[in-house]
């Protein structure tokens, strides 16, 4: 690479570290405010959407799904337990483990928060012309599977509808 595309590319890296922290913060501010008004954290908003997804779960599973040390998604399952959003059964192979799948209550809670986020995304996304609109999505998608590449992540990325 030329020294003057190196520079450029500086450039351009510094610009989208500073974008993407500000959008990060701001995200996760706001996720954080808009999820905990429906009684549960953003882990918790986090693991009933990884069950959805990947169905009933060992907490081992769901643990490396949501990036967690198991003890923590221990806490995080419990405390949704308790809440009436997840349940227990017993693993039909494995007598030493246990399945954790999400009850129609945690389900309902799933699909009003998502709707809103939804809801949210429509009104953020009804600023920018209409043109442009699929781009913003295309762009965020290939910056998170560039980000989980490099950094190994487990976590895998939200089922998309077509």
């Amino acid at each position: 690479m030329r020294p003057t595309d190196q520079a450029l590319l500086q450039r351009q890296g510094e610009a989208f570290h500073e974008a993407l922290s500000d959008f990060v913060r701001a995200y996760l501010v706001g996720e954080r405010d808009r999820i905990c008004c429906h009684d549960i954290s953003l882990s918790q908003c986090y693991a009933l959407e990884a069950l959805i997804r990947r169905g009933p779960s060992t907490l081992k599973a769901l643990a490396a799904d949501l990036s967690l040390d198991k003890s923590t998604a221990s806490r995080v399952v419990s405390t949704l337990q308790r809440k009436g959003y997840v349940g227990r059964t017993a693993h039909p192979v494995d007598a030493r483990s246990v399945l954790l799948d999400v009850t129609s209550a945690g389900r309902r809670l799933h699909d009003r928060i998502r709707a809103d986020r939804i809801a949210e995304r429509t009104q953020l996304l009804a600023a920018f012309p209409a043109e442009v609109r699929d781009d913003i999505a295309d762009a965020v998608r290939r910056v998170a599977d560039a980000t989980r590449r490099r950094m190994g992540c487990a976590t895998q990325p939200t089922a998309r509808l077509a």
